[in-house]
């Protein structure tokens, strides 16, 4: 009496694996790829509010305040403000323009109900951190400041931005309120709790040069869409290829 043995196929195993493996990364592909649309779809609509906030008339600042308040978002907003700059107190944050380094000058404003507004007056060279180089450009009396309204940073934006520099006055992010804490305003101060971003109404002397609020925002998230969906259907093919392949009579 003679009984059969089943024949195992080699690699059977193996091949069932590598079929489960597949399945996981196709997932993965197809989730970062999905990832990517609703990314889109995100960055898309925010650069749609900035359109429509830009061109929008200027607000004043109370109703500035007040969306502020409703939604702690005013970036990009119009806004005109009238006030009185404390020049003594001015902030340098380091930055670049139009290929050039140098410094973004943060002014206290001093409004008219008493309160303190930071104000990104613009850019000024190296050679020009220095206001007593630029002296022409010190306004004084009560100015009309229009310009775009700037949301302030909860905290440092990445562990691989050096700290603030407070002994030089070099700031590498904008703390608004240590940059406040450091002008020496007066105590008990008050603080509107966003920046203004100058517009391009030139200062006497040429310095600082006012509009640089940078509006353009990266927008690659179509092409990683494709790029994972790509590898998704590719990883398909060759499952595929690979499941017939085995199948073929030998």
């Amino acid at each position: 009496m003679s009984s059969e043995v089943p024949i195992r196929k080699k690699g059977g195993g193996r091949s069932w694996f590598a079929f489960v493996l597949g399945l996981i990364v196709l997932a993965i592909l197809l989730a970062l790829g999905t990832w990517q649309v609703q990314r889109l779809a995100w960055k898309e609509g925010l650069l749609a509010t900035i359109e429509q906030r830009m061109h929008a008339p200027p607000l004043g600042l109370r109703d500035a305040e007040q969306l502020f308040a409703q939604t702690g978002d005013v970036d990009y907003v119009p806004l005109s403000v009238q006030g009185t700059f404390l020049h003594e107190g001015e902030r340098h944050f380091l930055a670049t323009w139009n290929g050039q380094s140098g410094f973004y000058v943060y002014t206290p404003l001093k409004l008219e109900d008493g309160r303190f507004l930071l104000v990104n007056r613009g850019f000024v060279p190296y050679d020009k951190k220095d206001a007593a180089s630029r002296a022409q450009g010190q306004i004084e009396g009560n100015v009309t400041i229009t310009g775009l309204a700037r949301n302030p940073l909860g905290e440092k934006p990445s562990s691989l931005i050096p700290d603030n520099d407070l002994a030089k006055n070099v700031f590498y992010w904008k703390d608004r309120d240590v940059m406040a804490a450091t002008a020496g305003l007066p105590a008990g101060y008050v603080l509107v709790p966003f920046f203004l971003d100058a517009d391009e109404t030139p200062n006497p002397g040429g310095w600082p040069v006012g509009d640089v609020t940078i509006i353009a925002l990266p927008n690659n998230h179509l092409g990683y869409a494709v790029t994972w969906y790509g590898l998704a259907a590719a990883l398909v093919g060759v499952m595929v290829f690979a499941r017939v392949g085995r199948r073929r009579p030998q």
